[in-house]
C-alpha cells in the first residue's frame, strides 16, 4: 500500500503548536475521483409523501467509503485559504475527501467546514453532520461544526461533497480545526498517513485465527476465524484448507455446523445439526463436500468418537430440583456456585443399534478422560470434596472395561493428580498433576519447601504393575497439556516455559526431552495428524496476533497458512520490545522485558509503568491481553514487565516462592527490579513511575504501596486487600489458598492473614491508587476493593474507585472494556504526565 504523507501539514501544525495557536487550516487534501450521479426519471412530480424532488436528495445517494489508498487525487489550498475543485460538465457528481486527525493529549477539537456546496461529514465511518443547502457565493457563516476527541487514537474524517453542472461556483471548501477556548495546550495533527498508534480497541477488533485441526491422514486442515468489526458486529467461520492444492473453501459460518471436527480415523468431517429438540450427526466428505446423516436424534451435542468409529460417548447432566424455599441451606462451602448440585454422567451411543446406554451412575459427576486405542476401555474420573483436608477435593481414576462393566481403580483420593490419557498401545497412561501427587514422588524440593500446586509435571503409569514414574521431575517448564502420539510414540507437551508457551517432546525410550523449533512465542494450540507426521499449530508473539502454521515433524519446518490480523497490524506503529533481566539480592535471575514507545527518543525522559503477574502464571509474551503493554507504550510510556519469584514455568523451587508468601519475595523483586531498571536506563523519569496489576496482581499493587513510595501512581483491578476475607468469600478463595497458603488458615497463621494483608497496613499507603472492580465478581468479591477504598478515604489518602456494572472477574463487554481501559490511561496521565484533563473527562 502506498502511503502519502502530508509533511507540509504536519510541519505547519507543529510550528502552530509551538506558538499555542488555537486554529489551524488544512492546506492540502486527497480525494477520490468524482462519481457522476443523475437526477432520477420523474414518473410523478411528487412522491408518496407529497414532496417534490430536490437536489439535496442526490447528497443522500449511497456511496461506499473506500479504503484509504483509493484517495489518490491531490488538492492544494489556494491563496484564499479554500480548496478548489472542478464541477462536472453535466449532471451532478459526488466526490470524497479523506484525512486523519490525532492529538498529543486528551482534548476536544472543533472541526469547521465552510463550503457553498452541500456535503456530508463522516467521522470514523459514521455520518456526523450534513449541510443540505447550497449558496451562490462563499459565505463564511455557512459552515458546519463537529467535535473531535481523537486521543488516544485517531479520527478518520471523510467528506462527501456534491457539485452540479448548474452551480454558479466551482465547488470549494475550507477546513479548519480549533482548540477549545480554554485549551491552548493540546496539539492536533492532521495527516493523510493512515498508519497510527495502537489503541485498546485493537485488542478486540479485527480478524484472528481461533483454532486449527488437521485431518487424520494429514491432507486437510480446518482453520477457524473470528472477525469482530464493532461492538455488536462479529462473525465466525471455518475454512477447509487442502494442504497439497492450497485451496480454501468456507464450510461453516457462525457455527451453524456445531462441533465441526474430524473423525478420529477416516478422512471425514462431522458436525451436529439441531432442529428443534432433535440433534442429528452428519458427516462430510472433504473431497466432494457431500453430506450424509450418520445418526438421527442423538441425545447430546457434546460428543466424542471411539477410535474404531463404531460408537460415540457423551456426557449428560442431571439437574437438581430447584429449591422451593426462600431459605438456602448450604450443602457445602461450594454450594453458592450455580449448578453445584447438578451431576454429569457418561453415556455411549452405538451406531449399529442406535442404543444410547448409560455408562456411569451415582451421586457424583463422572468425567471421560480418554478411550483406549481398541475402544474397549475408558479412563473415568470423579472427585469428592474433602473439605477438612487440603486440597479440599480428591479424585479417583478408574479403568473401566465397557464389555464387562468391571473397573480397576488406578488411584483413589488423590488430591494432586488431574487428567490421564492412554499410550498408543493402551498399556500405559500419561498423567498430568503437581509434584505432590502420588505421595510426592515428583517433588524435588528440600523438606522445608512446599511445592506450588499450580506448577504441573507429567507422570507415566504402567497399567499392569501400577508403577508410576515422574518423567518431568527435574524439568523446569510447567506442563499445561500433554498427549502421546501413536505415529512416532513420542509424548508432546505444551508448556509454560518461563514467559513463553512452548512445545517439547519426551521420548519414553531414551527419556530425552527436546524442544520443537516453532515460530511463535506463545503456542496456543498444537495438534498432530493421527496417521502422518504432520502437525498444525496456532500461536502469537510479543508483537503479532494469532497465526496458523503447518509443521512438518520430520523436517522441523513451519509453513504459515493464516495470518488474518496482519492487515490491521500493518497500519499500526509499534515500538520495540527488549529483554531485560537482573540478579536479585538472593542471587536469582529475574527475567523481564520492556516496551518502548513508537518513535522512541533515547535523549528524552519517559514515564514508566511496571506490570507483574496475576495468580501464579507468568505475564506471557502474548500480543493481546487485558493490560496490553503495546497500548500503554503507544501513549508514550515505557512499560517494564517482570517475572518475580513465585510464578510457574521457572522450576519447582522458583514457583515454591509463591506458597505462604503473599508478596514477601515477590514485592522485593518488583521494587529491586524497578529501581535497577531506572538506574540503568537514563530515558526513564524516576519521579514518574506507575504500577498496575489484577487479581493477585491487584493484591500485589496494594501490598507494594505499603512497602515503598517509589511509585507515583498505581492501579489495582479486582485486587485482594484482606487475605482472610478473600479466603472465605470468593467462590474459589479457599481452593486457591490450598496452593498459595498451603496448610495456613486464619486461625493458625495470623502473621500471614493479617500482616500480609494490605488492608491492615493501609495507613502506610501514600501513592495515589485507582481501584477498579467488576460489580458481580465471584472470584475476588468487590468487597476487597470497597474496604480498601473506605480505609484510604478515612485516612485522607489519594484514592479513586471505579465499579464496573455487570462485570465479573474480567471485563468482557466491548463498550465497558474500552471505557474501563481509558479510565486507567487517564489515571496514569493525571499522575505520570501531570495532565488531569482526560481524568476529568472520564470521571464526570
Amino acid at each position: 500500500m502506498k502511503i502519502k504523507l502530508l509533511t507540509l501539514v504536519v510541519f505547519a501544525l507543529t510550528i502552530s503548536a509551538l506558538f499555542s495557536q488555537k486554529r489551524q487550516s488544512v492546506v492540502d487534501i486527497f480525494g477520490t475521483q468524482p462519481v457522476i450521479v443523475q437526477v432520477p426519471f420523474k414518473i410523478d412530480s411528487i412522491d408518496i409523501k407529497g414532496d417534490k424532488f430536490e437536489e439535496k436528495e442526490l447528497l443522500k445517494t449511497e456511496l461506499v467509503i473506500p479504503e484509504h489508498e483509493a484517495f489518490t487525487k491531490f488538492y492544494e489550498v489556494g491563496t484564499t485559504g479554500f480548496l478548489n475543485f472542478e464541477k462536472p460538465d453535466k449532471n451532478a457528481s459526488l466526490q470524497m475527501f479523506s484525512f486523519y486527525v490525532s492529538s498529543d493529549r486528551y482534548g476536544k477539537g472543533t472541526l469547521k467546514i465552510t463550503s457553498p456546496n452541500m456535503f456530508e461529514l463522516y467521522v470514523d465511518g459514521k455520518l456526523s453532520k450534513s449541510k443540505t443547502e447550497k449558496e451562490d457565493s462563499i459565505k463564511m457563516d455557512k459552515n458546519i461544526k463537529a467535535t473531535l476527541t481523537p486521543y488516544p487514537g485517531t479520527n478518520h474524517v471523510v467528506i462527501k461533497l456534491l457539485s452540479s453542472a448548474d452551480d454558479k461556483l466551482n465547488p470549494t471548501m475550507k477546513i479548519e480545526l480549533e482548540n477549545e477556548k480554554k485549551d491552548s495546550i493540546t496539539n492536533f495533527y492532521i495527516s493523510n498517513d493512515n498508519r497510527r498508534r495502537m489503541v485498546f480497541s485493537d485488542i478486540m477488533l479485527g480478524k484472528r485465527v481461533t483454532n486449527v485441526r488437521i485431518s487424520p491422514q494429514g491432507k486437510y486442515v480446518l482453520i477457524s476465524y473470528r472477525n469482530v468489526t464493532g461492538e455488536k458486529s462479529s462473525e465466525t467461520f471455518t475454512e477447509l484448507y487442502d494442504i497439497k492444492k492450497g485451496t480454501r473453501i468456507i464450510i461453516n459460518t457462525n457455527d451453524t455446523k456445531r462441533q465441526l471436527n474430524w473423525m478420529p480415523t477416516s478422512e471425514k468431517l462431522y458436525y451436529t445439526a439441531k432442529l428443534g429438540d432433535q440433534t442429528d450427526l452428519i458427516v462430510i466428505d472433504p473431497t466432494t463436500l457431500e453430506e450424509k446423516i450418520l445418526a438421527k436424534n442423538i441425545t447430546s451435542e457434546n460428543i466424542r468418537f471411539s477410535p474404531d468409529e463404531n460408537s460415540l460417548f457423551f456426557s449428560k447432566q442431571d439437574k437438581a430440583e430447584e429449591r422451593k424455599s426462600d431459605l438456602h441451606f448450604l450443602k457445602s462451602v461450594s454450594d453458592r456456585q450455580p449448578g453445584y448440585l447438578n451431576r454429569s454422567s457418561i453415556y455411549r451411543y452405538d451406531f449399529a443399534t442406535g442404543l444410547s446406554s448409560r455408562i456411569t451412575f451415582g451421586k457424583l459427576s463422572t468425567w471421560l478422560n480418554d478411550i483406549s486405542p481398541d475402544g474397549k476401555q475408558l479412563l473415568i474420573s470423579f472427585s469428592e470434596e474433602t473439605i477438612t483436608e487440603r486440597p479440599f477435593s480428591k479424585s479417583t481414576m478408574l479403568l473401566l472395561d465397557i464389555t464387562t462393566m468391571s473397573a480397576d481403580t488406578l488411584w483413589h483420593n488423590e488430591g494432586f493428580a488431574r487428567r490421564a490419557v492412554f499410550s498408543p498401545d493402551g498399556n500405559k497412561i500419561l498423567i498430568s498433576g503437581s509434584a505432590e501427587a502420588f505421595d510426592g514422588i515428583g517433588n524435588s524440593l528440600d523438606a522445608d519447601l512446599i511445592p506450588n500446586s499450580y506448577n504441573n509435571i507429567a507422570f507415566i503409569m504402567d497399567l499392569k504393575t501400577k508403577k508410576i514414574e515422574p518423567i518431568t521431575k527435574d524439568f523446569n517448564p510447567s506442563i499445561e497439556r500433554c498427549f502421546w502420539n501413536k505415529k512416532d510414540n513420542l509424548i508432546y507437551m505444551v508448556t509454560t516455559d518461563k514467559e513463553y508457551q512452548t512445545v517439547y517432546t519426551y521420548n519414553p525410550s531414551n527419556k530425552k526431552i527436546t524442544k520443537l523449533p516453532l515460530n511463535e512465542d506463545i503456542i496456543i494450540s498444537f495438534m498432530i495428524s493421527g496417521n502422518d507426521l504432520t502437525a498444525v499449530y496456532t500461536g502469537m508473539s510479543v508483537s503479532n496476533s494469532s497465526k496458523a502454521y503447518i509443521y512438518d515433524i520430520k523436517t522441523q519446518k513451519s509453513t504459515l497458512i493464516a495470518d488474518p490480523f496482519n492487515e490491521r497490524l500493518s497500519l499500526i506503529n509499534l515500538g520495540n520490545v527488549k529483554d531485560w533481566n537482573f540478579i536479585n539480592s538472593d542471587g536469582v535471575e529475574i527475567e523481564g522485558r520492556y516496551y518502548l514507545p513508537p518513535n522512541f527518543d533515547a535523549t528524552k525522559k519517559y514515564p514508566l509503568i511496571v506490570y507483574y503477574y496475576a495468580g501464579v502464571t507468568p505475564t506471557s509474551r502474548r500480543f493481546e491481553s487485558s493490560y496490553p503493554p503495546h497500548v500503554f507504550a503507544a501513549q508514550d510510556y515505557v512499560v517494564y514487565v517482570l517475572q518475580p519469584s513465585g510464578t510457574v514455568g521457572y522450576g519447582e523451587k522458583f514457583a515454591a516462592m509463591h506458597v505462604n508468601a503473599w508478596g514477601i519475595r515477590t514485592a522485593e523483586d518488583i521494587i529491586e527490579g524497578t529501581t535497577k531498571f531506572i538506574n540503568q536506563n537514563s530515558f526513564i523519569d524516576a519521579q514518574k513511575i506507575g504500577c498496575i496489576g489484577a487479581s493477585y496482581g491487584g493484591f500485589m499493587t496494594m501490598y507494594l504501596l505499603t512497602k515503598t513510595d517509589i511509585f507515583a501512581a498505581a492501579v489495582s483491578h479486582a485486587g485482594i486487600s484482606s487475605i482472610s476475607s478473600y479466603w472465605g468469600e470468593g467462590y474459589w478463595g479457599y481452593a486457591y489458598s490450598a496452593g498459595a497458603s498451603a496448610h495456613s488458615y486464619p486461625w493458625n497463621n495470623h502473621e500471614l492473614y493479617i500482616n500480609q494483608s494490605p488492608l491492615f497496613s493501609a495507613d502506610k499507603i501514600n501513592t495515589p491508587l485507582l481501584l477498579t472492580h467488576g460489580m458481580v465478581d465471584t472470584n475476588v468479591p468487590i468487597g476487597e476493593s470497597i474496604q480498601m477504598y473506605t480505609a484510604l478515604k478515612i485516612l485522607g489518602k489519594p484514592v479513586e474507585f471505579i465499579q464496573i456494572k455487570g462485570e465479573n472477574h474480567g471485563i468482557t463487554n466491548f463498550k465497558r472494556r474500552i471505557e474501563w481501559n481509558n479510565s486507567i490511561m487517564a489515571w496514569f496521565a493525571k499522575w505520570l504526565k501531570d495532565d488531569g484533563t482526560w481524568w476529568e473527562g472520564v470521571s464526570d
